[in-house]
């Protein structure tokens, strides 16, 4: 009991906790996709096939390991009531370049059934406020994700 206190107050006071590691910013970052997979009410296939590649790619991951990574992702964002427990650690732990990498991220899954929601327009600009990437960059991130996509807009 006085271990999650005192880290809940180091999370509000903005003070890094030793036990954050790599594991967790994978959490977090997983979780953001799977967020912007469902956000807009319709999670299929292609979005599921999405989220797998952008993870086992980013983190060199094993199929057990994506598979287990997801389901823990899944359970902490239904448990999430906002973005701070994830956008605060990332900004905590990543550097900028990894943080527009994340955004890259959301943007591909946001892509992955061939229709960008407004709902993920959404989530991804809050995203990229909360952790300190430039609208510059996440419109230069979106634009990539729609050429890689083979969008012609």
């Amino acid at each position: 009991m006085l271990q999650a206190l005192k880290a809940l107050i180091q999370d509000v006071a903005g003070t890094p906790r030793a036990e954050i590691g790599a594991e967790d910013y994978q959490v977090a970052a997983a979780a953001l996709l799977v967020r912007a997979g469902h956000i807009d009410g319709d999670s299929d296939a292609p979005e599921r096939a999405k989220l797998v590649e952008l993870l086992t790619r980013r983190f060199n991951l094993a199929a057990s390991d994506v598979t287990a990574l997801i389901e823990q992702a899944e359970e902490e964002d239904r448990e999430a009531v906002d973005l701070y427990r994830f956008t605060s650690l990332i900004k905590r732990r990543l550097d900028e370049p990894a943080r527009i990498h994340l955004i890259q991220m959301m943007w591909d899954m946001a892509y992955a059934d061939g229709t960008v929601h407004e709902f993920e327009e959404n989530l991804i600009w809050r995203v990229a406020e909360l952790i300190g990437v430039s609208s510059r960059d996440r419109i230069h991130m979106r634009q990539r994700a729609s050429r890689d996509a083979g969008e012609t807009s």
